[in-house]
């Protein structure tokens, strides 16, 4: 009986291995996804155009938390700066999960803080797709969220 439970309980750790999500880099490239998150927000907070171009893809698509669909680069880029515009105030992006889809593509959960200029928070989500190209982690798509409870 014990040889039987101890055969059952390696039999399901090799299987849980086996069904682990690719990750080949480690924590190498979540420590760069991260970083390049925190690029994302720099860039935004500065309003600095260039460093959002190195980051982006070119056909990036953004889904803003109003329901508004931004797609391609200058489209983004342009609600990107409209809105740090109007919307003047302090973010605050913190990773809370990356998941990778394959070698060079993966999803970063963070949450997503604005301190407006009144003292207020608004408390969001984004999601950001991620895929490894020239070198480096760029942003492929955001969904920003803001919950309603």
């Amino acid at each position: 009986m014990k040889k039987l439970l101890l055969l059952t309980s390696l039999s399901l750790m090799f299987a849980s291995f086996s069904c682990a999500e690719p990750n080949p880099s480690g924590n190498e490239d979540e420590k760069q996804i991260i970083s390049l998150i925190a690029q994302y927000s720099k860039a935004r907070e500065t309003k600095d155009a260039e460093l959002l171009k190195s980051i982006l893809v070119k056909d990036i698509d953004q889904l803003v938390s109003s329901g508004t669909w931004r797609r391609g680069i200058d489209e983004s880029l342009k609600g990107m700066m409209q809105s740090s515009t109007s919307r003047p105030g302090s973010r605050t992006l913190t990773v809370e999960k990356i998941r990778f889809l394959a070698e060079a593509s993966g999803i970063a959960d963070a949450r997503y803080e604005v301190t407006n200029t009144d003292g207020s928070i608004r408390k969001m989500w984004s999601t950001f797709i991620v895929t490894h190209q020239d070198e480096q982690w760029k942003i492929a798509a955001i969904r920003n969220m803001l919950p309603t409870r």
